[in-house]
């Protein structure tokens, strides 16, 4: 069957296959919400082979509860039944199946020659991969572990990044790779290159290509493995386990420093004083929070206390920043770590996620990280429980100095000097952290409401 011979959906049938397989995908972000509509802003022919075909869809998502959302979606076409493909189908039937495209490596090939050659492709434009030797008989494979995205790594050196829900404008996770490209920053995987269109007549980023680190490990699984190890141990403190991670945390502390740097380096950095608008958005933050979690509001007049505290301090070095930082956004390289994932804070509006933020942001979103590798393994009602607290707090205690203790090295300040701003920092993460968990994972929200005990009365 020649791909002109294979029958496909036409606009109006593939949006109605698209409302009914969305709300079961992990990367979609609004599965509380009814659908009304799926509207094809955009349908791209990306392949038309013998037995296949594929094309590139963003797409506009209606609800009935809250405001639209956009997404792209790869979609790949084979002739019926086509088994391997299947399970990952929006449509099923004798002649056609219907199915996600990042699932085929001949789609994914495509993609990555788009990228290779700089092509244009409709409105795509791909960019990038000057110099990046690309082998066309390498195999492609999708990666599991995110929630938000979907990643793809093709042969042993190249990785490439597909943003499933789409913020009109350059994405800063390209944005800042570049910049501390040009400065041939250690601490992250090169840029190779991206993928852009112009949606709402705005250049918006699609996705991003660069090197593939495949002998690396992820931190969060590392903390957790330290953690494990320390329960374990009856009778040792953390920093006589074998797998104490104090020393990993202090060489992490030292790559963010080295990041920020950079960042100040190539994009700017200014002193600028806690305005109103700051603490307003802490409170609102607070706010919309509580709506989620009614628990918080027992802790709401300590929690602004806090962030009156906070209100007290001079001027701070505001610059781009991380803005998402936590265990599972670096990798441990054979000798060094590596800070992925830029895009900052996912919920917010692309514009305000690459406005200059205090260096303190990340540095408290490390400290939470900890407190949750810490904690995370804690069985409530285990049997040893009381013991089992005093060591996680010890762990958490050791390493988030560690961290700190990096970080000063290179930096040449220590974070803990502003410890009212980065106090009212880590709240502010602990209260997004609650309202996450109650949304995705309620038997983890106790994680956070008890981190906003202990900040609140340190």
């Amino acid at each position: 069957m020649t791909a002109a011979d294979l029958p496909l959906p036409d606009d109006a049938a593939l949006a109605q296959q698209i409302a009914a397989w969305l709300p079961a995908q992990r990367w979609f972000s609004a599965k509380n919400h009814p659908i009304v509509r799926v509207d094809l802003l955009q349908r791209v022919p990306m392949l038309r082979e013998s037995g296949m075909a594929a094309d590139h869809l963003v797409i506009e998502v209606a609800f009935r509860d809250t405001d639209p959302l956009s997404f792209q979606l790869p979609i790949g076409y084979r002739p019926g039944p086509a088994d391997d493909f299947a399970e990952h189908a929006l449509s099923v039937s004798p002649r056609t199946v219907v199915y996600d495209g990042l699932r085929d490596e001949r789609i994914i090939a495509r993609y990555v020659r788009a990228l290779a050659g700089a092509e244009s492709v409709g409105p795509l434009r791909f960019h990038g991969l000057a110099g990046t030797a690309v082998d066309p008989a390498a195999h492609g494979r999708m990666l599991s572990a995110e929630q938000s995205n979907t990643t793809v790594v093709f042969g042993d050196n190249l990785l490439v990044k597909f943003f499933r829900q789409i913020s009109i404008g350059i994405n800063p996770d390209v944005e800042l790779h570049h910049a501390l490209g040009e400065l041939d920053c250690p601490y992250v995987a090169p840029l190779r290159g991206w993928v852009e269109a112009d949606l709402e007549g705005v250049t918006t980023t699609l996705a991003m290509a660069q090197e593939f680190v495949g002998n690396a490990s992820d931190g969060w699984r590392l903390a957790l493995t330290s953690v494990r190890d320390l329960f374990a141990e009856a009778d040792l403190h953390a920093a006589e386990v074998g797998t104490d991670f104090a020393a990993e945390a202090e060489r992490l502390g030292a790559a963010v420093a080295h990041v920020h740097a950079d960042l100040a380096r190539a994009l700017g950095a200014a002193e600028q004083p806690l305005t109103s608008s700051v603490l307003d958005t802490l409170r609102r933050n607070l706010d919309v929070a509580t709506r989620v979690v009614p628990e918080l509001a027992e802790h709401r007049d300590a929690v602004l206390a806090v962030y009156e505290e906070a209100a007290k301090s001079g001027p701070t070095p505001v610059q781009r920043i991380h803005g998402d930082l936590h265990l599972g956004q670096v990798l441990r390289a054979p000798d060094h770590w590596l800070l992925i994932d830029f895009e900052g804070e996912p919920l917010k509006p692309v514009v305000e996620r690459r406005l200059p933020d205090s260096p303190l942001r990340d540095v408290a979103g490390m400290l939470r990280s900890f407190d949750y590798a810490g904690h995370q393994p804690l069985g409530d009602g285990l049997p040893g429980e009381s013991q089992r607290k005093y060591r996680a707090q010890e762990w958490v205690s050791r390493n988030s100095s560690a961290f700190c203790d990096g970080y000063a090295a290179v930096a040449g300040t220590d974070p803990r000097e502003q410890s009212a701003l980065l106090r009212a920092y880590e709240l502010d993460k602990a209260v997004y952290e609650a309202a996450y968990e109650a949304r995705n994972r309620p038997t983890w929200l106790h994680l956070p409401l008890r981190a906003i005990g202990r900040l609140v009365v340190a």
